[in-house]
């Protein structure tokens, strides 16, 4: 697999850019670049990608495309549509979004329709649309899994797989937001087993970061640095190094670049013990 993360620096072009992923000591990257992009300099950074042997792992479309307005739900799809073929200009492994919620005012919050029969035939349509619409040929679209809407177990994700029933339809993964009561904190990495046996071969990108359990009332389940939760990483490394090598594990959600450089070396620590490459 391939660690990657956030790049900080300013870098004024592809080349630039690849030499600030290398220092990091990254394998993989975000995509740098914004949907409108002209062709050349998507080209640039994609060559430049490839002559640095960087993998391009998402490019992030975080929106609500089954958001309750109408006029919010299709300006969503639109961007969707825009990342997704970006995505595909770029070579980067997927394109990601969540599902969207149906929460009118938190783009991606808790909804007591979110889980609804209605919810996820709207799902399976939004999704079938932004990739019809875009008619990927070598990059994915995905959906990343959250704690209050569809997908968020690893038997929900196989069901929006055969209901989406498309090829560009892949796989992310987000172990941390699959983590959703005490029980299954105690039980990350039976979670992360069940997730890789049953959808790995379509993972096409991973997030990594970390959680941990206070005694706060009534539930509070806060992301951490890498290394300062419960997060069972050793199994994760595992696990994922039985898919293809050039998966990307991504790291996000951190305060600033020194918390990044801790959990990389986090990461890197635990790679080298359970004997996996980064």
């Amino acid at each position: 697999m391939r660690l990657g993360g956030p790049v900080f620096e300013k870098c004024p072009d592809s080349g630039a850019w690849a030499a600030a992923v290398k220092r990091l000591g990254y394998r993989a990257a975000y995509c740098p670049l914004p949907t409108e992009a002209p062709d050349a300099m998507v080209k640039s950074y994609a060559d430049a990608a490839k002559a640095a042997d960087l993998v391009i792992a998402e490019v992030g479309a975080w929106s609500n495309p089954i958001d309750p307005d109408p006029a919010k739900a299709k300006a969503a799809n639109e961007k969707n549509r825009q990342c997704l073929a970006l995505a595909d200009r770029i070579g980067a492994r997927c394109c990601v979004n969540v599902a969207g919620s149906r929460n009118p005012k938190s783009w991606a919050g808790p909804d007591a329709d979110n889980f609804s029969k209605a919810t996820f035939d709207l799902i399976v349509e939004t999704v079938r649309g932004i990739i019809d619409a875009v008619k990927p040929t070598r990059s994915f679209y995905t959906l990343e899994c959250m704690e209050w809407t569809p997908p968020c177990t690893a038997d929900g994700y196989l069901d929006l797989l055969k209901a989406i029933d498309r090829q560009a339809f892949a796989v992310h993964f987000d172990p941390v937001n699959m983590i959703w009561s005490p029980m299954r904190y105690y039980q990350t990495g039976e979670i992360i087993r069940e997730f890789v046996a049953k959808l790995g071969p379509h993972i096409r990108s991973v997030h990594a970061k970390d959680i941990h359990l206070t005694d706060q009332l009534t539930v509070h389940l806060g992301e951490v640095v890498p290394g300062k939760g419960n997060l069972d990483y050793p199994t994760l490394l595992r696990e994922l190094a039985k898919l293809d090598p050039d998966t990307p594990v991504m790291l996000e959600h951190l305060a600033n670049e020194a918390d990044y450089k801790q959990a990389a070396e986090h990461i890197r620590g635990v790679a080298k013990e359970v004997g996996v490459t980064l």
